[in-house]
């Protein structure tokens, strides 16, 4: 991914092979395919509910198809990218609970849910180790968890725990996965939202013997976006330069339905100057309405637009990194 970032920023769509606006589960579909003739470079899974037991995804895709997803974007020569919106181990709610800033204290080396948090990685682990070639050799896959932390709106959010409890929390994860499960076939990403200076980006980085890919996600609300998303990405970007790491936008959306520039004139044009390895856009919900897709799809007013996206050489899709 370091030689891609030299070449280009590589496209990301989450959930693209799973559903689209207006399908789901059709066999080598995708909506960006739909539009440009070639699929993303970098593919996002969603594992919410995989704790719980669950056979299907909290975004409704069959964990079991999952699997298979992942399988076939290596196979084609794509990336593929996992984040995690787990239960709260402490009160029973989702990943949005933030009814109590005792969770991440809980859920470490002494807390009181620290075993069933370990519970919850053993299902992880399984999954994990599922993920083989025809030929038996793991599949490597970035894995994020605990993402958007300089927010509050997740129960291991900045306002939720401690610095020194959200940095036990990565470091009880990634060693428990390593040591305890022998899994070695995962790059760990450390992803904030927004962040105002490269000391608030890093004052709850884990270390660098735990991450192997920096960024953060940051969507489109407001007039000020695109001066916000240069300013992260000229800081991360440098963050990551120093201290050798791949760095991305790891998630990204703006008003693709309102806007038919957006593709261009607002994401590529201010991210052009920076090396980034990759950005990814959010999922196109089967069971939404079109207009809240953060993906290209056939008939959007953005449409064209993003076959000028997708045909402007900084821009890298599946075909030119196979």
């Amino acid at each position: 991914m370091l030689k891609l970032q030299d070449k280009g920023m590589m496209f990301g769509h989450q959930d693209a092979l799973a559903y689209g606006t207006s399908w789901y589960a059709e066999e080598g579909r995708s909506d960006v395919k739909d539009v440009c003739g070639d699929h993303p470079a970098i593919f996002g899974w969603e594992l919410g509910h995989l704790e719980l037991g669950d056979k299907y995804s909290l975004d409704s895709v069959f964990f079991d198809n999952i699997i298979k997803g992942i399988k076939d974007v290596h196979r084609m020569g794509g990336i593929n990218t996992v984040s995690w919106h787990f239960r709260n181990v402490l009160t029973g709610g989702s990943s949005w609970d933030i009814s109590s800033k005792k969770t991440v204290a809980a859920m470490i080396p002494g807390g009181g849910k620290h075993e069933e948090y370990k519970k919850y990685l053993d299902k992880l682990a399984t999954f994990m180790l599922s993920l083989k070639t025809d030929k038996g050799t793991f599949i490597p896959v970035h894995f994020r968890p605990f993402h958007e932390h300089t927010g509050s709106w997740f129960w291991w959010g900045k306002d939720l725990c401690t610095v020194d409890e959200y940095k036990t929390l990565w470091r009880f994860t990634v060693n428990y996965l390593r040591n305890e499960k022998n899994i070695h076939h995962l790059l760990y990403g450390y992803s904030t939202d927004r962040f105002a200076s490269e000391e608030e980006y890093l004052e709850r980085y884990p270390g660098d013997d735990l991450i192997d890919l920096i960024g953060f996600d940051l969507y489109d609300r407001g007039p000020e976006y695109a001066a916000t998303l240069g300013n992260c990405a000229k800081m991360v970007t440098k963050i990551a330069a120093d201290k050798g790491k791949i760095v991305a936008v790891t998630e990204a959306g703006g008003p693709i339905t309102k806007n038919p520039e957006w593709w261009t004139k607002t994401l590529l044009e201010t991210l052009r100057p920076y090396k980034l390895s990759y950005v990814l856009v959010w999922r196109n919900a089967f069971n939404q309405p079109p207009h809240v897709a953060f993906g290209p799809y056939k008939g959007c007013p953005s449409e064209q637009d993003f076959v000028k996206f997708y045909n402007d050489p900084k821009t890298l899709f599946l075909r030119d990194i196979r």
